[in-house]
């Protein structure tokens, strides 16, 4: 189906134990995440690197994730390696739904009206992610799948929208490089810092409390075709990398919208570099969001 998502992934936990697993695992607040909200949230190392990023919502008497595809089977492996006694279980659901981008206006009576809110009826599951946007997940034999496809956004234009609104997606190209809060991801909600222990819990709170942070995620627009993890460059640095690209998507008038994650000194300076110290230059964008 040329409108679904194929860069996306769904994983599903089920199992009693598996809201108390996941609290322990993940970044993001699992015990106190009601019924029809979505949070953001990540799954790190020990030493507080990004494994995954994703969205987690209660769902079937259990928890959806929606993650970069690429990344959806190792972390599915990692995850379950960990469930141990727990009575929980981990698994790819993909293959038995299609993920559908949509204008909010196209998702019809499914819609939730607030960014945030998940809907759950029996033709799927919708996602208003933005004001303008929702993520419809329909079973595939769904009577209402062949309707909203055929409003999908395509897999690009859905990309950018994610970019332009600022949503980090940890892929296999980003594994193990970035805090969560380099990432921007505590400004979005995906951590919290009143639960307890998780991996790489330690360093993340003490990015946030001893005022660490060297770097952070900016939005932008770079000429060419950038891919995720290709490196950025900037005076103050010479030879050496200064930043990397997280996210790139194609731009309706040509180049590429990208979220990149950099020194802030550097992005500051303003002069930020593709791929050598005298590549193509950044031209920085105004996010949704303050960091």
């Amino acid at each position: 189906m040329p409108s679904k998502l194929a860069s996306y992934a769904l994983l599903r936990f089920t199992g009693e134990d598996a809201r108390a697993f996941l609290h322990g695992q993940l970044s993001c607040d699992v015990e106190h995440l009601a019924p029809g909200r979505y949070t953001l949230g990540s799954y790190n190392t020990p030493k507080g690197r990004m494994l995954a990023s994703f969205r987690l919502w209660p769902a079937d008497g259990g928890y959806m994730m929606q993650i970069a595809r690429d990344i959806a089977e190792p972390v599915r492996k990692r995850l379950a390696m960990f469930i141990l006694r727990a009575k929980a279980k981990a698994e790819d659901v993909t293959d038995a739904h299609a993920l559908l981008g949509l204008r909010a206006g196209n998702a019809g009576a499914l819609a939730p009206a607030a960014v945030g809110e998940v809907r759950v009826t029996p033709d799927g599951m919708v996602l208003r992610v933005a004001p303008d946007r929702a993520l419809a997940i329909v079973p595939a034999g769904s009577g209402a799948l062949a309707e909203l496809a055929s409003k999908a956004m395509g897999e690009d234009e859905w990309r950018r929208a994610e970019i332009r609104d600022g949503i980090p997606w940890v892929v296999a190209a980003t594994q193990d490089q970035f805090v969560p809060q380099m990432a921007n991801l505590e400004v979005l909600g995906g951590v919290s810092f009143t639960k307890g222990c998780y991996p790489g819990q330690e360093i993340v709170a003490r990015t946030k409390y001893l005022g660490k942070l060297k770097e952070r995620m900016y939005l932008a627009h770079a000429p060419g075709s950038p891919v995720a993890g290709e490196k950025l460059y900037s005076a103050e640095f010479g030879e050496q990398a200064s930043g990397m690209i997280a996210n790139a998507a194609p731009a309706p008038d040509g180049g590429s919208d990208v979220l990149a994650v950099m020194r802030i000194s550097s992005a500051q300076a303003g002069d930020v570099r593709l791929g050598a110290p005298d590549g193509p230059k950044l031209e920085f964008l105004q996010l949704p969001y303050e960091v």
